[in-house]
């Protein structure tokens, strides 16, 4: 039997009763609802998408940790395991369906449809390893450490993981985003789960004894328990709130130089935008071209360095000479080098999505190829077997991810690159500030995913590796939103999406780190050992128990 209340077994505390006890075995009588499974896939499913609500481009963050409290009262108590992960999975359904519906824009349902299924898999996962660790005295923190261990797993596999949906990437404008700069989206995660799961805590402690009839206990060990779970519940947002000034300023740095994001448009939207490839190039040019005559009119400052998107050139211009002369000229134009999204066409005919640095008549100079490409829409893995299921399989690319440390020297500043998919990845730009990049940019092509919240999403993971790494950070969109983020994560300057745009801004350059670039994978490497160290806690704590018998873990019950 489990306590409701702390998640403990009556024989880890063997002490006569005392009052809090008597809290949780009046709990024990009391808390059974007449339809438990009712109430339970109602928590999962409103838990879903109260968790879909906290995203962009909706301003409700406070909602992730209600969220998960509901999906943590879903999927904990009695029954088999299989409990845990149904409950799971729902939650997950009810999350990412309605979160990733412009994956399935131009394709149909069904690839929106299996993504969504497959990513609430990982919810389902982590309802098991819930069920099963809150069994374990702190078992809001054990939930917490399971939460991110899951997300870690579901941004690590398969075919390279799917971050998209991580609960830090709905806390842009929160409470929870300074903690970004100390541990990174894991910690971000962390810290939302730990919020949620000690709020399920508080809900059953607050129910058990209001259950209990009169005269209730209100002795020291009650008002103790109560206090602790009021603390869990709020540390964590008080530390974000309380570490927002470490923040750097918006002005800080070494020096600042002036940086402009070019947002050209195409011709239209949809998976055949580049049907014009000419026209999508033509109007970048364009747009920097009418950026140089206000230059010229003194109504901007010139910019040190112009940044194109994604894809603003899939001609690619080493090998069409129309292309290059068409860049170079722009680049004069401008008076500065210009980082170029271009497909580049290899010997073997396979294509890298590239950043190049053109830098006037000079040409092209470095260059980052894209290292973290995306599956069923850059290449396709499997392509003989995904093609029996959908006529879509052979429009995906035949890219190579390249194999560089995504940092490009333009006007002499190392900037370090994250290509529209690599920024949800936290390997991209740790690679980056490792190689001595003092500026970020995110040159991206959202037009293949129409005028949806794809973009805002995105836009919102943009703004927690500003803040992660301490750097001011440029987005580049063909068509929306493009973007000037301060290194404090908030948005100096945004486009509207499908409209021709460009944005100068002076931004400062910075070599200090911050502790979670220094740190790295630690974050998420102790959420997925401590995991696992507790479920070994578990089946240890079950076989002394009851050592005539194989100690299984799914016997969690009431």
């Amino acid at each position: 039997m489990i306590d409701p209340a702390t998640g403990n077994h009556p024989d880890s505390a063997a002490a006569p009763a005392s009052a809090a006890r008597e809290v949780d075995s009046g709990a024990r009588r009391s808390t059974r609802t007449p339809h438990p499974m009712v109430a339970r896939l109602l928590a999962a499913v409103v838990g879903g998408l109260l968790l879909f609500g906290s995203f962009p481009p909706r301003p409700f963050w406070f909602l992730a940790p209600v969220a998960i409290a509901l999906l943590t009262l879903a999927v904990r108590g009695p029954g088999p395991v299989r409990g845990g992960f149904g409950y799971g999975m729902l939650g997950g359904l009810a999350f990412f369906v309605p979160l990733l519906p412009w994956t399935g824009i131009y394709v149909g349902p069904a690839p929106w449809l299996a993504l969504s299924t497959v990513c609430a898999l990982y919810f389902g996962l982590w309802g098991v390893l819930a069920r099963w660790l809150s069994a374990l005295p702190g078992w809001p923190i054990w939930l917490a450490l399971a939460w991110t261990a899951s997300e870690w797993l579901r941004s690590s596999f398969p075919f390279g993981g799917f971050p998209w949906g991580r609960v830090a990437f709905g806390q842009a404008d929160g409470w929870y985003l300074p903690l970004a700069a100390y541990g990174g989206a894991p910690l971000i995660g962390f810290a939302v789960a730990l919020t949620g799961t000690a709020l399920a805590a508080l809900g059953v402690r607050v129910v058990a004894w209001a259950r209990l009839p009169a005269p209730r206990p209100n002795t020291r060990a009650v008002r103790t328990g109560f206090a602790t779970s009021v603390v869990a519940v709020a540390i964590m947002p008080l530390a974000g709130v309380i570490l927002r000034p470490t923040l750097p300023a918006p002005d800080a740095g070494l020096k600042t130089i002036t940086v402009a994001a070019v947002q050209g448009s195409v011709p239209r939207l949809g998976l055949d935008f580049n049907a014009q490839r000419r026209a999508v190039l033509d109007n970048h040019v364009r747009r920097t071209e009418e950026l140089a005559d206000a230059v010229t009119r003194g109504s901007v400052a010139r910019p040190d360095i112009v940044i194109w998107p994604e894809n603003s050139s899939d001609i690619d211009p080493l090998r069409n000479a129309d292309a290059a002369a068409e860049i170079t000229e722009a680049s004069v134009r401008i008076g500065a080098p210009i980082l170029v999204g271009a497909v580049l066409v290899n010997g073997d005919r396979t294509t890298t999505n590239s950043v190049i640095v053109w830098n006037g008549t000079a040409g092209p100079g470095e260059r980052h190829d894209k290292k973290i490409i995306q599956p069923f829409g850059e290449y396709l893995p499997m392509r003989g077997f995904f093609r029996l299921f959908s006529s879509y399989a052979d429009r995906a690319g035949y890219f190579v991810p390249g194999n560089g440390d995504g940092t490009v020297t333009a006007a002499g500043v190392p900037v370090g690159v994250a290509t529209c998919y690599e920024v949800a990845f936290d390997r991209a730009f740790r690679e980056s500030l490792a190689a001595g990049a003092q500026l970020l940019t995110v040159p991206t092509n959202n037009a293949t995913f129409g005028e949806s919240e794809m973009t805002y999403q995105q836009l919102a993971m943009s703004r927690v590796r500003a803040v992660e790494h301490g750097r001011a950070l440029v987005v580049a969109a063909t068509t929306g939103v493009s973007a000037i983020i301060t290194a404090d994560g908030v948005i100096g300057q945004q486009t509207e999406q499908v409209v021709p745009a460009a944005l100068v801004a002076q931004l400062p350059l910075r070599d200090e780190t911050t502790v979670a670039t220094r740190i790295g994978v630690w974050p998420e490497l102790a959420s997925v050992i401590l995991t696992s160290i507790g479920v070994g806690l578990l089946l240890l704590r079950r076989r002394r128990a009851n050592p005539t018998n194989p100690a299984r873990v799914s016997d969690n019950s009431e």
